[in-house]
């Protein structure tokens, strides 16, 4: 039996807040990270963010902490990048949530292609690459996944979450790709055609699961990184 299909009118969204009781999922992708490791495919090396613009990027912090809601979860991919950059945004805003580790949101395992530098990545791999993607949609690395198999674990905690925390916001501390797969699970479309998303540091991305059925709110909003005037 299909889910009920929700009311037009009831969810239309004609104003700039947010309606409170809805299941929402608020995605941050992490900070840039340090610069060594952005010379090779990182993948799940718990590598650190970049300090320098960590430094440099707390406007965004602030934007970030001003745009999200004052009372919701925090959830975050266990790799330092993430974790540190919900406690940044946290600390800007002075959010008391704790931030809950949940390994579903981490990126993309490549397994023992880890620290491969990006002129030699190539090199590792039995298909074409996407235009926007290293690896293509179905190639899963020597001890890895493919992008196939983190579309479906991102899809298996999303419902699990809008089925546990129904009209709560969450916001997610998560990753490029797993935040593109994110998309693929709501949008229902190929992963080919998820990885084709933008999605840039400290972006934000709004998901909805409203009566059974997902709905995408804003998808890489960026927020402001000059300091108020």
């Amino acid at each position: 039996m299909h889910p009920p299909l929700p009311n037009p009118q009831e969810h239309f969204l004609d104003r700039p807040e947010l309606p409170a009781g809805v299941t929402r999922f608020w995605l941050v992708r992490h900070a840039i990270v340090e610069e060594t490791a952005r010379q090779t495919m990182y993948g799940t090396l718990d590598v650190p963010l970049c300090p320098q613009h960590l430094t440099r990027q707390q406007p965004a912090y602030q934007a970030l902490a001003r745009r999200l809601p004052r009372r919701a979860a925090w959830l975050s991919s266990p790799l330092q990048r993430a974790r540190k950059t919900g406690l940044t945004i946290q600390k800007a805003g002075a959010f008391s949530a704790p931030l809950e580790i949940d390994p579903a949101f981490v990126e993309q395992s490549i397994g023992e292609w880890n620290g491969t530098p990006h002129e030699t990545f190539h090199s590792l791999l039995r298909k074409p690459a996407p235009p926007f993607w290293s690896i293509a949609a179905d190639e899963r690395p020597p001890g890895g996944e493919s992008m196939q198999d983190v579309r479906l674990r991102i899809g298996q905690a999303l419902e699990e979450y809008a089925r546990k925390r129904p009209g709560q916001d969450m916001v997610v501390l998560s990753h490029g790709g797993a935040i593109r797969m994110t998309l693929a699970h709501c949008l229902d479309i190929p992963v080919e055609t998820a990885l084709r998303f933008c999605i840039q540091n400290l972006s934000l991305s709004i998901i909805e699961h409203i009566a059974g059925h997902w709905r995408v709110v804003t998808i890489n909003e960026l927020p402001d990184f000059q300091e108020p005037a």
